[in-house]
């Protein structure tokens, strides 16, 4: 049965009010691990500043976004997991005030996908048209100019093989249909190059040379030998990955070179098209050990998220980090209940440590995987696999 991250009214709520609104004294009693893992004297330095922030503790509450600490001048999130006993065994709070999201009314995500499917074709349908009715050969250059910007943005600077097979054919016929439109340029007059043309010229270079830039961009520092691919079976998509633009971990030091993985196929990285975890193809999918070495930490029994929303928690939710004398190579975001490994285990390349979840900081299910040395992001390598690890590649093993 799924384990997702709910709201829960009483539990963690409770244990964590009862934990806050207790003297120090007691500390050992209802949260035995978390001050043997802090430190009496760190938590209580935590405890003190959250409660100057807020104004001194007032309660606990069950968000949609998870726990909030109140407090007479402000809220914060926190996220608290209690054992059969009541005891708190996990806990993690905000560092900043929470500001709860403005609950908007929101179409289901199949149907804002196709929502969104049908404007892009729409617009580039009209694009296609605009390529078959051009007056002059300048404007039919203007023309195919957009349709190739267009097919830069969407092969480029998004992921195609999320979609349905016959969305991606569909685009490519698309293309072709402009193209094909070359063949009624010759009785047409060249006309004038004007400011609409260079302009639409020099947008369509700069979105090439950037997208080229982007997808080769190495930040220099090497693994200390390459890793063997995590996932078999199947055919991995490279959802961000790459530089500045086409990889939101760019922000983070020790994760700018990091990869966020799903499964695709015929149907797309989410055929099933429902809330549950299980409908996207990587769910479940069984990870491998990518390197020899140490686990340095294992994490496991954080509920998967239910696609789409956040509560919080912490970010790499279950995970696996392994050690390799060179690096730390970190797995996270795995399947509740799948972690077959402990924290001390040796591993081999190759054994498997667990299975892809939606755990942690995550809206939909995939595989975050990276490798970091002394808090600074590296480049990945995996043996077999040649080229660049740019978002929209897909690897397949």
């Amino acid at each position: 049965m799924e384990s997702i991250q709910q709201p829960d009214p009483g539990g963690a709520a409770h244990a964590l009010e009862r934990f806050l609104l207790a003297g120090p004294e007691r500390w050992p009693e209802l949260a035995p691990r978390v001050v043997a893992a802090v430190g009496q004297e760190r938590l209580h330095e935590i405890l003190t500043a959250t409660g100057d922030r807020v104004g001194g503790f007032a309660g606990v509450t069950e968000g949609p976004e998870g726990l909030v600490i109140e407090g007479p001048v402000g809220r914060v999130l926190a996220y608290a997991r209690a054992d059969a006993e009541g005891r708190i065994v996990g806990l993690l709070i905000a560092p900043g005030f929470h500001r709860p999201a403005r609950r908007r009314p929101r179409l289901p995500p199949r149907v804002r996908g196709a929502l969104v499917a049908l404007m892009l074709c729409a617009l580039f349908a009209v694009r296609i048209v605009a390529c078959w009715r051009a007056p002059t050969v300048t404007a039919w250059c203007a023309d195919v100019a957009l349709v190739a910007i267009g097919c830069l943005l969407c092969t480029g600077f998004f992921a195609p093989a999320r979609l349905h097979r016959w969305l991606r054919a569909g685009a490519a016929a698309g293309a072709a249909a402009a193209l094909a439109s070359c063949g009624r340029t010759a009785p047409l007059p060249v006309g004038r190059p004007d400011a609409y043309l260079v302009a639409v010229a020099v947008l369509l270079a700069g979105c090439a040379g950037y997208l080229v830039w982007a997808r080769r961009h190495r930040w220099g520092a090497a693994l200390s030998a390459p890793l063997e691919f995590p996932l078999r079976g199947g055919a991995w998509l490279v959802l961000q990955g790459g530089g500045p633009g086409l990889n939101h971990h760019t922000a983070h030091p020790e994760e700018r070179g990091a990869l966020d993985i799903v499964g695709t196929g015929p149907r797309g990285s989410h055929p099933g098209g429902g809330a549950s975890p299980r409908s996207y193809v990587i769910y479940g999918a069984t990870l491998y050990a990518p390197c020899a070495g140490r686990v340095v930490s294992a994490a496991d029994g954080y509920a998967d998220q239910l696609p789409g929303t956040i509560r919080y928690e912490p970010p790499y939710g279950n995970h696996v980090f392994i050690d390799t004398g060179d690096e730390i190579v970190k797995l996270a975001h795995l399947r509740p209940g799948s972690v077959r490994v402990a924290t001390g285990d040796r591993v081999r390349a190759g054994e498997p440590v667990g299975e892809v979840g939606n755990s942690g900081n995550t809206t939909e299910p995939h595989l975050h995987l990276h490798a970091e040395r002394d808090g600074v992001g590296l480049d990945l390598r995996f043996t077999g696999v040649t080229g660049t690890l740019h978002r929209g590649r897909v690897v397949r093993t």
